[in-house]
């Protein structure tokens, strides 16, 4: 697809010594508002519309790139607000690569195990430099499964994993324990319309939800534009992801997806091949 770029607005919304931070740590937390309120309030009633229309039996964590079937939300994935927050970690030619709105619902909301993004994503990003915004869409506290995250665990992105109970964890997966150190992790606690920003290789993970509040976030993932994007297909040779041109120009010879398209067919391959790119 060729697309006109769009240019940076000149209004990055880090600081130097932020941008330091975040590659320091391999993460950063964001407590200013990301979006004027009425904005915000627009995404999560679009959210909650999603959430009344999920599939019998699918779970509210399961809501992976929605955009493909909701363009609509290119309101807010292609948004300044989000973009002047990454563009002074990746620069300005930037690529949208997946959301995901990951919704734990109060009472019975499955622990997030211990992972690395990349690790999902291993063979098809080269190279593998990507930027997490996780947008609070409720609050996000110790008492309903906020986000817990090591620090500096982000220099290499591909630990050993072992197998865990698909009931109770989102991902069948885990990073092995003697290739974490629990005792260092950090929750990230969010207000509404509050982020924190993470790097795709950083260790991270989520406690149940047993609360009685519901703990929802939007995962929003952009990367540079010079990573090469090499898509995975199914038994068909048939691609079971897509990338989009968010600012700026292609640097890597990268097929971009129309935003104003929905792609349900794209929706089906993935459901029916199983397969989730986190």
């Amino acid at each position: 697809m060729t697309q006109t770029p769009i240019q940076s607005t000149g209004r990055l919304r880090l600081t130097d010594e932020q941008v330091q931070t975040y590659r320091r740590e391999g993460y950063l937390i964001v407590r200013e508002p990301i979006f004027p309120q009425a904005k915000f309030e627009k995404l999560k009633q679009y959210f909650e519309s999603l959430l009344d229309n999920l599939d019998v039996g699918q779970r509210p964590e399961a809501m992976d790139v929605p955009h493909f079937v909701h363009p609509e939300l290119f309101e807010w994935l292609f948004a300044d607000e989000v973009l002047d927050l990454v563009e002074p970690i990746l620069g300005p030619n930037i690529a949208l690569w997946s959301s995901h709105f990951i919704c734990k619902p109060k009472g019975d909301g499955k622990r997030v195990p211990w992972h690395e993004d990349s690790a999902y994503w291993k063979g098809s990003l080269e190279p593998m430099e990507v930027c997490t915004v996780w947008l609070a869409i409720d609050p996000s506290t110790t008492e309903n499964g906020c986000m817990y995250v090591i620090p500096r665990t982000h220099d290499h992105g591909f630990s050993d994993y072992e197998p865990v109970d698909p009931a109770k964890n989102v991902f069948h997966t885990e990073i092995t324990p003697s290739q974490r150190k629990d005792q260092l992790a950090v929750p990230v606690e969010l207000q509404p319309n509050q982020a924190s920003l993470h790097d795709g290789r950083l260790q991270h993970g989520s406690p149940a939800n047993t609360s009685n509040l519901r703990r929802c976030g939007y995962t929003m993932r952009y990367m540079p534009s010079y990573v090469k994007h090499t898509p995975r297909c199914d038994a068909n040779g048939r691609p079971l992801h897509q990338i989009y041109l968010a600012r700026g120009r292609d640097l890597a010879g990268n097929h971009y997806a129309d935003p104003t398209r929905s792609y349900p067919e794209l929706a089906r391959f993935r459901e029916q091949s199983g397969k989730k790119f986190h």
